[in-house]
């Protein structure tokens, strides 16, 4: 090992702009980059060098000639980007840059951050799952990040629809915040509809990417998209997803990471269980309650004691009183739903009720919050 080079995490003196025109140069990908700065100590000292000092490298002679070509690649977008409050990119050799980022070979030379970037420093748990989720998977992990949220962990996910909208919203309502980590310059929102939820995040947390702006979302960069997703967080919570899903591939590069892998199972008849009950045989902690996950982080926030108490709206004893209000009927009804999804013709035959009587009741129930319908089928979910 040569002990005259710099070691990979020093603090380099170049400017963010000799960051960001090395960031732009065709050929220039993360490895590279660090392989470059590395042997040179800065981005100015790479953009500097000579072809034979770049040939030392084995660099392609493509991205030799793009270093010493004269002309230099555009950053304004970047640059003027970054000169609206509440925008930062944050380079590797800068100290808000989080050193768990650092472990991956191919960490980004530079972050975009829309928001508070000293949330990149809270302790995190990266939550995922299913784009089309179920009712009661979408309660699940809107309820588990808010009580994660309020024990001092942020949560952080990709801005998705499904799970991952949900785990944000979540969050939000707790005292950590959030972190969306997306896969497209930060000049954007994707997908368009989270354009208000976007919004809260950098309130109360921080919209992250890797890209540079104007780049649109491709289905490649959505992998490594998912990479920083899996190492900014102490382990990965899978709450419902496919066997062949993202979610798994994420959950992957956690174990690849020495993170730890969380999964709540499901319904062995809901498809969106399987994922999860495929990473639990794999050896994934099976989680039954935000606990769960606490212990096995041995997490404890150290201002716990300080956090205003909330009433829990949806404990077991709440949620029996809730129930216990209802009418007989009501109830015989929600003990055939037994949060199953289920249609009306399959609680005609549980229940023994008519099809009309059925449908009186579910709306009485839709009403007050206690079930919800999607594609025909009713489930409880309080």
């Amino acid at each position: 090992m040569n002990n005259d080079k710099p070691a990979r995490n020093a603090g380099h003196t170049s400017s963010l702009e000799n960051w960001l025109i090395l960031l732009h140069t065709t050929g220039i990908g993360a490895t590279t980059f660090h392989t470059l700065l590395d042997h040179f100590g800065s981005a100015e000292a790479a953009l500097n060098a000579s072809s034979s000092q770049l040939s030392a490298l084995s660099l392609a002679g493509d991205t030799i000639n793009a270093l010493n070509n004269l002309e230099r690649p555009n950053i304004e977008a970047d640059l003027e980007w970054q000169s609206d409050a509440g925008h930062h990119i944050i380079t590797f050799a800068d100290e808000r840059y989080p050193p768990q980022l650092k472990e991956l070979p191919d960490a980004p030379p530079v972050l975009y951050v829309r928001g508070d970037p000293d949330y990149l420093a809270q302790p995190q748990l990266a939550m995922v799952g299913a784009r089309s989720p179920s009712p009661v998977g979408r309660k699940t992990a809107r309820e588990f990040a808010n009580h994660l949220s309020d024990a001092g962990i942020t949560i952080t996910s990709g801005l998705a629809t499904g799970i991952d909208g949900a785990s944000h919203e979540g969050a939000l309502q707790g005292l950590a915040g959030s972190i969306a980590v997306v896969a497209h310059g930060l000049d954007i929102v994707y997908p368009a509809q989270h354009q208000q939820l976007a919004q809260a995040i950098t309130e109360q947390g921080a919209v992250i990417s890797e890209m540079p702006i104007g780049i649109k979302p491709q289905r490649g960069l959505f992998p490594r998209r998912n990479r920083l997703i899996s190492a900014l967080s102490l382990g990965t919570l899978v709450v419902e997803a496919a066997v062949k899903s993202g979610s798994l591939i994420t959950a992957r590069l956690a174990l690849e990471l020495n993170r730890e892998v969380f999964a709540i199972p499901g319904s062995i008849h809901n498809p969106m269980a399987r994922g999860c009950h495929q990473l639990i045989r794999q050896g994934a902690k099976l989680v039954e309650s935000v606990d769960d996950i606490l212990e096995e982080l041995r997490f404890r926030a150290p201002q716990l004691a300080a956090y205003p108490i909330k009433t829990q709206q949806d404990t077991p004893e709440n949620l029996k009183d809730r129930h216990n209000t209802l009418d007989p009927d009501h109830q015989k009804l929600l003990k055939c739903l037994a949060y199953e999804p289920s249609s009306i013709d399959e609680l005609v035959i549980r229940s023994k009720f008519s099809a009309a009587e059925i449908a009186s009741m579910l709306l009485i129930l839709e009403l007050e919050g206690i079930v919800v319908c999607q594609d025909g089928r009713y489930t409880c979910v309080a």
